[in-house]
């Protein structure tokens, strides 16, 4: 479904971004990815093979998203799609519920998983109205931005970036809809992750999340469950369709959870 397309992953070389990367290869794209940890990209590289090229960088820096984007027009000539997963929870730094959340809790939590995505939006954005040709950007949401749980997941920072991420991205989605470029979100609940390893080893949590996330015998996610979604949304097959966002939620928005 993706012969012969060049994708930028943001957050590629671990959990859900490395999963997805494994995938489009898999899949014929050839992708550029994006982590934090120099280690974490050099493992990256090895496991996706020659199709795939790793770049250590910090998403929330400007210029991060715009060298990654030049590098898969310099080594696999060209750039079709991004698909921004770089985030994370600001709970070390302050967030938590509105009455005990800090300033730099706040303001962390924001540049981690909005200042970040707007950024690589705005870099690719530039890109394909350069070029021309149009393009797809995928950006990783959260229920947790339309479905809250109170009592084991209260980070309202986190929550409201991954609701603002919805309307961002439905906004931008309406503006260049013109030009043939599409924006979606996809956006899961409670996923296997090095994120959320706090609630994937407290068993009062889990049992929880078995009920909340019936599907499949009530299980936490896997990276997996989510790559046949972005390799929709990043494919030709969803040439007529932006500014949806699609909830690999295991059941969570609609179930009511068991405590």
């Amino acid at each position: 479904m993706l012969k012969n397309k060049k994708i930028v992953i943001i957050g590629g070389t671990t959990g859900l971004g490395l999963s997805a990367a494994k995938a489009f290869v898999k899949n014929g794209a050839k992708v550029v990815v994006v982590g934090r940890n120099p280690e974490s990209c050099v493992a990256a590289e090895i496991e996706l093979g020659e199709n795939a090229h790793a770049m250590s960088g910090d998403a929330a820096n400007p210029y991060t998203a715009n060298q990654a984007i030049e590098l898969a027009i310099s080594d696999f000539g060209g750039f079709d799609g991004l698909y921004h997963v770089a985030g994370g929870s600001g709970r070390k730094f302050g967030d938590g519920p509105l009455h005990e959340i800090s300033l730099e809790g706040w303001n962390k939590t924001f540049e981690l998983n909005l200042t970040s995505l707007m950024l690589s939006n705005q870099a690719a954005i530039r890109k394909f109205l350069e070029s021309g040709k149009g393009g797809t950007i995928l950006n990783m949401g959260s229920v947790l931005g339309v479905s809250p749980s109170p009592k084991y997941f209260s980070t309202h920072a986190y929550a409201a970036t991954k609701s603002a991420i919805i309307g961002f991205s439905k906004s931008i989605a309406a503006y260049y809809a013109r030009d043939n470029i599409r924006i979606n979100v996809l956006a899961p609940a409670l996923v296997e992750t090095p994120m959320s390893q706090r609630a994937s080893k407290d068993e009062v949590i889990m049992d929880f999340v078995k009920t909340k996330q019936p599907l499949d015998g009530g299980r936490n996610g896997y990276a997996s469950d989510l790559d046949e979604a972005a390799v929709y949304f990043m494919s030709d097959g969803s040439k007529f369709t932006t500014g949806q966002a699609l909830f690999v939620d295991g059941g969570w928005s609609v179930s009511e959870g068991q405590y």
